[in-house]
């Protein structure tokens, strides 16, 4: 038997940066581009198939005396270590080990492999984590395998804020504050996964759906991937969190980002537009004041572009390349300004919001 699993990318609409610190709210949404899993039944060996490994698979095997997942020729990637927070839960509740393969698909990059920024080391975290849950018959709810996955995610990235997990699990429009992730691996060194999924460092995280506005999602891709975890450990260099400058930015993005909790409530596309500007000229004024580049050339013809057309336009997530997002009234003149992006060298993606509002 095949069980098949898949998770939504997702795109920042506000927030980043600010969300890296527990207790600072980001706003996100799901998009309907996907990382399918699959997995099926295997013996004396586990094999992941996946086009970023090459032409052939990873194999994994459990140690004879820990247990602990051995990966045969390959460091520990976001796949190979939900798989092994996984088994760590499965050995907690008693459930006999099964071996088992893993086939991964994706649809956040292009024809040769060129993410989009669309957050896909998330979603295949997460489209694992559930595989796996149903392989096992564990029976996880949304909030635990969200859990799970942000584990396993920064057991590899310590610093990954979780947003993009949660867009993923969730869908729809979301905001988001994270918990505390270095007390979490802390106790991850220590406790069973059981434990710290009900512990301390979670008192800060934060997930509430929202409801989409009335604009349309546009989304170009500037055809330069970009490294959040990069840029982010560059920014912070640049502009320590306990600097003037940085704290003003995180201050205002916060002012920000619950202001457009606030319009999406009330339902005021005016107002949410209004704020996603305000959100572009905070990232503008962060790349001031640590001189790394978040707005690329690109990125810059791609929101003064929209803007021109009466859009609302920002980079989307930490900049440097990858998407700019365009919230645009339904009398905006699309197809003018997406005929501008082609000619800029700046690939429009055929995207929508993935999901409904969803408790969490």
């Amino acid at each position: 038997m095949t069980i098949t699993t898949r998770a939504p990318g997702k795109l920042f609409i506000a927030g980043e940066y600010a969300v890296v610190d527990p207790d600072h709210p980001a706003l996100l949404v799901a998009v309907d581009k996907f990382m399918t899993v699959s997995v099926t039944e295997s013996v004396d060996v586990g094999r992941v198939h996946s086009s970023e490994y090459g032409n052939l698979p990873i194999e994994w095997r459990r140690d004879p005396e820990t247990g602990d997942v051995v990966v045969d020729h390959h460091p520990y990637d976001y796949v190979t270590r939900a798989i092994d927070v996984m088994e760590r839960l499965r050995d907690e509740r008693g459930i006999a080990p099964r071996y088992f393969n893993l086939h991964i698909e994706s649809e956040l990059d292009d024809s040769h492999g060129q993410k989009f920024g669309l957050g896909s080391s998330a979603a295949v975290v997460v489209a694992t984590i559930a595989a796996i849950d149903t392989f096992y018959d564990l029976g996880l709810s949304a909030m635990e395998r969200f859990k799970i996955a942000l584990l396993a995610t920064i057991s590899v990235s310590p610093r990954a804020s979780g947003g993009d997990i949660a867009a993923s699990t969730f869908g729809g429009w979301l905001s988001y504050s994270a918990p505390d992730r270095a007390a979490l691996l802390t106790a991850l060194s220590t406790d069973t996964i059981g434990d710290v999924m009900v512990g301390s460092g979670w008192e800060t995280l934060r997930i509430r759906s929202l409801p989409a506005p009335a604009l349309s999602l546009l989304v170009g891709w500037t055809g330069s991937p970009s490294s959040t975890e990069a840029l982010v450990g560059s920014v912070t260099k640049a502009s320590p969190s306990d600097s003037p400058d940085y704290t003003a930015f995180v201050a205002a993005s916060d002012r920000i980002v619950t202001a457009l909790i606030e319009a999406l409530e009330a339902g005021d596309p005016a107002l949410v537009q209004d704020l996603v500007r305000q959100a572009r000229h905070n990232l503008l004024l962060l790349q001031a004041s640590s001189g790394i580049t978040i707005e690329t050339e690109k990125l810059t013809f791609l929101c003064d572009s929209a803007e021109h057309y009466g859009g609302a336009a920002k980079p989307s997530g930490a900049g440097g390349g990858d998407c700019g997002i365009v919230l645009a009234d339904p009398e905006m003149d699309t197809a003018a300004l997406l005929e501008q992006w082609r000619a800029a060298g700046i690939r429009p993606l055929d995207l929508h919001v993935y999901g409904k509002e969803v408790a969490a």
